[in-house]
């Protein structure tokens, strides 16, 4: 696409206030940012980890364990607060924003804007859009992991400039979005957090035979069973690989493996409502819960329970005992049948009460996996809010 044409392009959504306005024009990437390679340090500032889903954010904020030695930091460059990286996953994930002063690995290339007419709130959302990350890998053809978008490739890029003031609100907007977005997955947190602490409550802890939080109406103490005493374990069977398919489609049924959900199949070897325990690999021991028709592999345990346990319980118990310390092997952990039999827990004599339990833990399932899908949703709708907030340049046409 030409320079004229580029300048000529709006954005399918305007806000009022600049609909009369003039077209955006078109900078290169070297018009409106610099490269910053500052490595003035007493290497006394944090380490910064570029990450796809944090932006540029201190180490120690995060589960990101990457030792480096003292004299490796002197190298690193300092970044400022409002600086942009290009990370090694740029061509995945677009360019990283930081809200942080630190340290980053000479590996990275930092941008900082030339002048308070590039907004950088506007930039930190138009760098993680679909459209940008498409211009971004325009000619990077054979690029794969370990190579780096240099300056010289990003200076070549067109990048939008409306006026200041359209950049703010563009900005404030999707801002908003991101405080709203923000918030429910706090909610999503916090039920989490709450559900950890009911299971707590509703399943005897570690010395006790009956729990802490009992339903009205149930009293006596808590039966030891072993697995084998509430349920038949069995192991799935072989499917290969090429039968295996990533869509579902109108005739296929879930494949579920050691680690949950595999895929689709044609056929299936299960019908009903069943524990599923992966048993090969480092999550071996994770627990999925199948309903309907479906198939289950060889490197999945299937768990039949017996007429006097509840099977939705018998889930939640799976799933706070934790099976994965019972695992063996260190190359390729996993949990035979036998070792899985041997597994003891409390079972209450009452299946009533078990259902009581489970009805609980099950309705609390239900609000997480709601306040999923309106994360998602919201998600969703910013994704769409990009598109349109931003014009698609079609630069290959």
């Amino acid at each position: 696409m030409s320079d004229q044409e580029l300048n000529r392009l709006m954005p399918e959504l305007r806000f009022p206030e600049f609909r009369t306005s003039p077209f955006w024009n078109w900078l290169k990437g070297d018009d409106l940012f610099d490269q910053i390679a500052n490595r003035s340090h007493n290497s006394d500032l944090p380490i910064l980890a570029i990450t796809q889903e944090y932006g540029a954010i201190p180490r120690e904020l995060i589960d990101y364990h990457v030792s480096v030695t003292e004299k490796s930091v002197e190298s690193y460059k300092v970044v400022e607060v409002g600086d942009f990286i290009i990370s090694l996953r740029s061509f995945q994930g677009g360019i990283e924003f930081s809200k942080y002063k630190g340290l980053c690995s000479p590996a990275y290339v930092i941008l900082r804007k030339k002048s308070s007419a590039a907004v950088n709130d506007f930039f930190k959302h138009y760098f993680k859009t679909a459209q940008f990350i498409k211009e971004l890998n325009k000619n990077l053809e054979g690029l794969r992991d370990g190579k780096m978008i240099s300056y010289k490739q990003f200076s070549e890029l067109s990048l939008p400039k409306p006026s200041p003031a359209e950049q703010q609100k563009i900005a404030a907007c999707f801002s908003s979005l991101d405080e709203l977005i923000a918030a429910e997955v706090q909610k999503m947190e916090a039920l989490k957090v709450h559900k950890k602490g009911l299971m707590r409550a509703l399943f005897p802890v570690e010395g006790k035979t009956v729990p802490r939080v009992r339903f009205e109406g149930f009293a006596g103490e808590w039966e030891e069973r072993t697995l084998a005493q509430v349920c038949n374990l069995k192991a799935g069977k072989f499917v290969s690989a090429s039968e295996i398919m990533e869509e579902q489609t109108a005739n296929s049924f879930p494949c579920y493996g050691g680690n949950g959900l595999r895929g689709f199949t044609r056929s299936y070897n299960h019908s009903g409502t069943y524990s599923l325990i992966g048993r090969q690999g480092a999550l071996c021991g994770n627990v999925t819960f199948a309903t309907g028709n479906f198939h289950a592999t060889e490197h999945a345990v299937v768990v039949y329970p017996y007429d006097n346990i509840d099977t939705n319980w018998l889930y939640f118990v799976l799933v706070h005992l934790n099976l994965n310390q019972y695992a063996t092997g260190q190359a390729q952990p996993g949990l035979s049948v036998d070792s899985l039999n041997q597994v003891e827990l409390f079972v209450p004599p009452n299946k009533v009460e078990q259902q009581k339990i489970a009805a609980s833990l099950s309705s609390l399932d239900e609000t997480i996996a709601m306040q999923t899908q309106t994360i998602e949703s919201l998600k969703l709708y910013k994704k769409g809010l990009m598109q349109s907030l931003f014009p698609e340049t079609n630069s290959e046409k």
